[in-house]
């Protein structure tokens, strides 16, 4: 079942069309869990009587969990059953997004989403880790690209739909059909993955050791992707706010779907590319492009047909990025696939937190665009660094 192909789709990844739309599926659950709360804030503060400010912190509290705890699962599911990891990860997602929904008060809300933090935690990169382990190698980073589409999607589909449902039905609805889905994955999950693990692409489910890669390289790998995210998400999280302050409400809506099919599009082009050119190549022209074209969005910025096209081109541009690094890191550290995974994606936190906590800071006292000026100049020292890895990665760039 796992290696079938069904269609020409699944065979060109080496996977079955249920097994990646299973882990598509997952992805897309867990980014609108986590894009979700931001748009419910108003209506959980009104709800709970406590102040907007104060649930800030529910989107913190999964942030942090979300950070710490990543890398601890990361290292049990290279260590265990990945496919058992991720079915008892799901449960506890569904557990506290039950809890979420049913919390009488805010204290115990604030710890239903630390408990989603880290189920979340332990879910994600499991996930990239299972569809990594069996595609074939010279399709691996356009497998975990289609998957991450899923978490993209959650971006500009999911969270809107949920914030349109609290809205007619109470914010707890969403929660509650959050909690359903994930536990109507689990089931699935465990039956899909049994048989053939890792066979199709010899990535072991059980670590062995490497003296190849050390912690300095670990850090030095996943640091581009804090860089990255900071560049990102410093111009994502700040433009709505921008756009109402200067009287463009009316184009918030287009213009972030414009933004999320342009992310989803460079997703799928960066894993196509990386399997065939290059990883690090891939994640070095990505990174150039993201900082020129984040310069560019500043540039055009009040002009808002021209905004439109900046911000499209740059999300293809950005989003290129990361099934690539995806893809280097599975190839760099294989026998420790999934806590590279984790602490890639810890560390795409760190950048997504840095960004919403110095970018409030940089608008508020110099504008939005030199926000983007900023961000812009983050993604020069990521290619610095992204630029001397080939050679750590030379077994990857050989079969790319």
């Amino acid at each position: 079942m796992d290696t079938t192909s069904a269609g020409p789709a699944a065979g060109a990844v080496g996977l079955s069309a249920r097994l990646v739309a299973l882990a598509w599926v997952t992805q897309f659950l867990v980014g609108t869990d986590l894009f979700v709360v931001a748009p419910l804030l108003p209506a959980v503060a009104a709800s709970l009587d406590v102040s907007t400010a104060s649930t800030g912190l529910l989107v913190t509290a999964f942030s942090l969990a979300y950070v710490v705890a990543s890398p601890f699962a990361g290292w049990l599911s290279d260590r265990r059953d990945r496919a058992t990891v991720l079915v008892w990860a799901l449960v506890l997602f569904s557990v506290a997004n039950a809890a979420t929904a049913l919390a009488p008060n805010f204290g115990l809300l604030l710890l239903a989403r630390v408990v989603a933090g880290v189920a979340a935690a332990a879910t994600g990169p499991t996930v990239y880790a299972l569809v990594s382990s069996r595609a074939r190698p010279e399709a691996r980073a356009q497998v975990l690209a289609v998957v991450g589409s899923g978490l993209l999607t959650a971006l500009w589909v999911g969270a809107p739909a949920g914030a349109l449902l609290g809205r007619h039905v109470g914010w707890q609805a969403a929660f509650v059909i959050l909690a359903a889905g994930t536990l109507a994955l689990a089931l699935p999950h465990a039956l899909a993955w049994r048989s053939g693990r890792g066979a199709a692409s010899g990535m072991p489910n059980a670590p062995v050791r490497d003296g190849r890669t050390g912690a300095g390289a670990v850090v030095s790998a996943v640091a581009v992707t804090t860089l990255w995210a900071f560049s990102v998400y410093s111009l994502y999280t700040f433009l709505s706010v921008a756009l109402h302050s200067d009287g463009r409400a009316t184009a918030v809506a287009w213009l972030l779907v414009v933004y999320g099919v342009g992310a989803v599009g460079g997703g799928q082009v960066g894993g196509r590319f990386a399997d065939r050119a290059g990883a690090v190549r891939v994640t070095r022209t990505a990174l150039a492009l993201t900082a020129v074209l984040e310069a560019a969005v500043a540039l055009v910025f009040p002009v808002t047909w021209a905004l439109a096209c900046a911000l499209g081109l740059f999300a293809l541009a950005g989003y290129a990025f990361f099934p690539a690094q995806q893809r280097h890191l599975a190839d760099l550290f294989p026998e420790r696939v999934t806590a590279m995974l984790s602490w890639n994606n810890s560390a795409l936190f760190v950048g997504l937190s840095l960004a919403g906590a110095v970018g409030g800071q940089i608008v508020h006292a110099v504008g939005y665009p030199a926000l983007l000026y900023i961000g812009a100049a983050a993604a020069v020292p990521a290619w610095l660094m992204a630029r001397g890895r080939p050679a750590g990665s030379h077994g990857e760039e050989a079969r790319a």
